[in-house]
């Protein structure tokens, strides 16, 4: 290989480089939960909620996102 193609090949690279790692990630659905009280009295019901999700195939934090929001009793 020649000087020349060697830079030619390199320089070709490093154009489409940046194009591939830019790729778009698979957007997750994100499953919101909102409650007016704390946590502490929803555990047996989050973990069948969780479970449930695991039943038809969607497991926290793999390929569904879970947000969490408490008002700990203030509304």
């Amino acid at each position: 290989m020649r000087r020349r193609d060697f830079i030619t090949l390199i320089g070709g690279a490093t154009v489409i480089w940046p194009l591939t790692t830019r790729a778009q990630q698979a957007a997750i659905p994100v499953v919101s939960f909102l409650n007016a009280v704390s946590p502490e009295g929803f555990a047996d019901r989050m973990r069948a909620f969780r479970q449930g999700l695991r039943e038809t195939g969607y497991v926290e934090d793999e390929n569904v996102a879970i947000d969490y929001r408490w008002a700990e009793n203030r509304v």
